[in-house]
């Protein structure tokens, strides 16, 4: 007769138990310092008098305008925030996309023949595109739109050319990091095989990336039309402008209705990143 032992079952640990606690702990130690200094005090919101100056506020909003004449306007200036985020993205691009291929290693010959180890002086040419990138995404692109309302006067093109120069910063450090997290395999048998870089980058690596560029374009679209709104409060037209407008003139319900329709316009492109990534995935 065989006499089987129990066993008392193994107590198991989480190895990384300690170090997310730590992280954790440390994270709570710099938030504490931060709602200081940010002065945040959340009881202002159940205190009589704020209460009572959100709801006044608030009650002019209702109802939205939507008489023929205002329509029109909010038409326009619709179509107009559309213009100025669509063209200053376009015009983002023809500087994003050659600045992401230099500072992508994706397509760097030295990294492939060397083991994935690009030699000093590639590393050296790709430091000054880089910083450009930085740059150019570092300063708000509220700070070029009031410069460039002085140079080129009141209207969209100060608000194009804003979204132009902050969004091809961001757009070049991004497709860079997406086209060196793609799979190497497909770009490195086409070098391998004496294929130029260009066809290289577009059977190798484009196929792979295009998902992930589509929405992230689509994802700034998004974000240059919430910019185009907010430059207008500086004279870049659009809905800002008008919006900016009708608070001046306590015009809540006109408000109103131009906040919708930009709540319309983020809708669309929510869908509009959907349907790409279906069509491309």
């Amino acid at each position: 007769m065989l006499n089987f032992a129990l066993r008392t079952p193994t107590t198991l640990r989480d190895p990384a138990a300690l170090p997310r606690m730590a992280l954790t702990a440390l994270a709570l130690l710099l938030l504490w310092p931060g709602l200081r200094l940010s002065e945040l005090d959340l009881t202002v919101f159940f205190q009589d008098a704020s209460g009572s100056a959100m709801g006044s506020f608030l009650s002019a909003f209702w109802p939205p305008a939507h008489q023929p004449e205002f329509l029109q306007l909010l038409v326009r200036a619709t179509l107009e925030t559309l213009a100025i985020a669509t063209a200053g993205i376009a015009l983002a691009l023809l500087l994003a996309i050659p600045a992401s291929l230099l500072v992508s290693r994706a397509l760097s010959l030295s990294a492939l023949t060397r083991g994935g180890r690009p030699v000093w002086w590639a590393q050296l040419l790709r430091w000054p595109v880089r910083s450009g990138l930085i740059v150019l995404r570092s300063v708000p692109e509220i700070v070029w739109a009031l410069l460039f309302v002085r140079a080129v006067g009141l209207g969209p093109t100060a608000g194009v050319l804003a979204i132009a120069i902050t969004y091809s910063g961001m757009l070049g450090k991004v497709y860079g990091e997406i086209f060196e997290s793609v799979d190497p395999g497909p770009n490195r048998a086409l070098l391998l095989a004496g294929s130029s870089r260009l066809a290289a980058f577009c059977y190798g690596v484009l196929p792979n990336a295009a998902a992930e560029i589509v929405s992230y374009t689509v994802y700034r679209w998004e974000c240059a039309i919430r910019a185009s709104v907010i430059m207008g409060f500086v004279g870049a037209g659009g809905l800002g402008q008008q919006i900016d407008l009708s608070i001046r003139m306590f015009a809540g319900g006109e408000v109103a209705s131009m906040l919708l329709t930009f709540l319309l316009l983020v809708l669309l492109a929510d869908g509009l990143s959907r349907w790409l990534r279906e069509r491309l995935t």
